[in-house]
C-alpha cells in the first residue's frame, strides 16, 4: 500500500497549497471563513452576555439557561479553535504553529464540536421531560442535574477525542516531495488502517447518527404529546402548536444538513476513493462552511427566537426598560410554563 493512501483526508489540499500560488480562491475562502467567524463569535458572545448577567431564577429556568450557556460556550470555543487554523490550511503552504498546537488545537476543537452536539441532544431530552413528563419535571430538571449533564458531555467528548491527542502530529513534507512544508496530519499506525476507520465510524455514530436519532425521537414525542393532549382549538392554541412544529423542524433540519456533508466526505475518504479535483475541493469548503454555520445558527434557534431572550437582550443593551405594567408570560429566558403540557410550545 502506498504511504499516501494512509495520509489524512486533508493531504490533497495541503499538497495543492504547496504547489499553487495564492489566487482568488484562497482570498475568497479566507473572506468567507472570516465572515462566518465574526457572525458566530458575535452571536454566541451576545448569548453569553445576556445569560451571565441574569439573576438566579427558579430551578427549571436555571436548568434551561445552563444548557444554553454550555452550548454557546462550546460553539464559541469551536469557532476560535477551528476557523482561523482551518483558514490557514487553505491559505498557507505549511503548518506554521508548531507541534504542540498541531496536537492541542485539533484535539480541543474536536472536543468542543462534540460538546456542542451532545448539548443539543441534552436539550432535546430536557424539552421531552418538560413537556411529556411534566409530572416529574420538578424532580428531574434541577440545577444539580443540569451541572451533572454538562460535566458528562465534556468528559464524554474528551474521551471520544482522545485518539487525536495520540495520533495528530507535525510531519515534514520532505519524504512526500514537499521539502519546504510541514503538515499537521492525523497519522495512525501505517501497517493497519482498521483502527483509524473504526474510530471514524465511531465518531460518525456518536457525533451524528445517534444524536440525530435521539433529537428526532424526543421532538417527535413532544409534538405528538402537544397535538394529542391540547384540546383547546382556539386561534392562539393553533398558532402555538404551529410555531412549535416549525421550530422543531428547523432544529432537526439545521442539525442534519449542517453535519451530513462533513460526515459523508469523512467516510468517503476512509472507505472509498475521494477524488482530487476542483469540484471535490469546493465540496470540502462547502462542508466546512456548513459546520461552522451550525455554530452561528444555534444562538438564533435556541436564544434569539425566544421572546423572553429578546426582552432580556433589550434590557441589557439599552437604557430604556420595559414599562412596569407590561407583563410577560414568563420572565426573561424562561421556557414556557411546564404546568401546561396544555400550553407548552417551545421545544428548545
Amino acid at each position: 500500500m502506498d504511504d499516501k493512501d494512509l495520509l489524512p483526508m486533508n493531504w490533497s489540499h495541503l499538497a495543492l497549497a504547496c504547489t499553487q500560488e495564492v489566487d482568488g480562491t484562497v482570498i475568497t475562502v479566507s473572506a468567507l471563513f472570516g465572515l462566518i467567524f465574526l457572525l458566530g463569535v458575535c452571536g454566541n458572545s451576545l448569548v453569553l452576555a445576556v445569560l451571565l448577567q441574569q439573576k438566579p431564577q427558579r430551578p427549571y429556568r436555571s436548568t434551561t439557561n445552563t444548557f444554553i450557556l454550555n452550548l454557546s460556550l462550546a460553539d464559541l470555543l469551536f469557532l476560535f479553535l477551528c476557523v482561523p487554523f482551518q483558514a490557514t490550511i487553505y491559505s498557507l503552504p505549511s503548518w506554521i504553529f508548531g507541534a504542540f498546537l498541531c496536537k492541542c488545537v485539533h484535539y480541543l476543537f474536536t472536543v468542543c464540536m462534540l460538546v456542542s452536539i451532545f448539548t443539543l441532544v441534552t436539550m432535546s431530552v430536557e424539552r421531552y421531560i418538560a413537556v411529556v413528563l411534566s409530572h416529574r419535571s420538578v424532580l428531574l430538571r434541577t440545577p444539580r442535574n443540569a451541572r451533572v449533564a454538562v460535566l458528562v458531555t465534556w468528559l464524554l467528548s474528551m474521551v471520544t477525542a482522545a485518539p487525536l491527542a495520540c495520533y495528530q502530529n507535525l510531519v515534514s513534507g520532505k519524504p512526500y516531495g514537499q521539502p519546504n512544508c510541514s503538515f499537521c496530519w492525523e497519522i495512525w499506525p501505517l501497517w493497519e488502517p482498521s483502527p483509524r476507520r473504526a474510530y471514524k465510524t465511531c465518531v460518525f455514530i456518536l457525533g451524528y447518527l445517534l444524536p440525530l436519532m435521539i433529537i428526532c425521537c424526543c421532538y417527535t414525542c413532544v409534538l405528538s404529546h402537544l397535538y394529542r393532549k391540547v384540546r383547546n382549538t382556539s386561534r392562539k392554541s393553533e398558532r402555538t402548536r404551529r410555531k412549535t412544529t416549525q421550530t422543531v423542524l428547523t432544529v432537526v433540519s439545521v442539525f442534519c444538513l449542517s453535519w451530513l456533508p462533513h460526515h459523508i466526505i469523512s467516510l468517503w475518504v476512509e472507505f472509498g476513493s475521494f477524488p482530487i479535483t476542483p469540484a471535490s475541493f469546493f465540496m470540502r469548503i462547502g462542508s466546512h462552511c456548513l459546520v461552522y454555520g451550525n455554530s452561528c445558527m444555534n444562538p438564533i434557534i435556541y436564544a434569539f427566537l425566544s421572546e423572553n431572550f429578546r426582552c432580556a437582550f433589550f434590557d441589557l443593551f439599552t437604557c430604556v426598560k420595559r414599562p412596569p405594567d407590561r407583563k410577560l408570560s414568563n420572565p426573561p429566558l424562561a421556557p414556557h410554563q411546564d404546568n401546561s403540557a396544555h400550553t407548552t410550545t417551545s421545544p428548545c
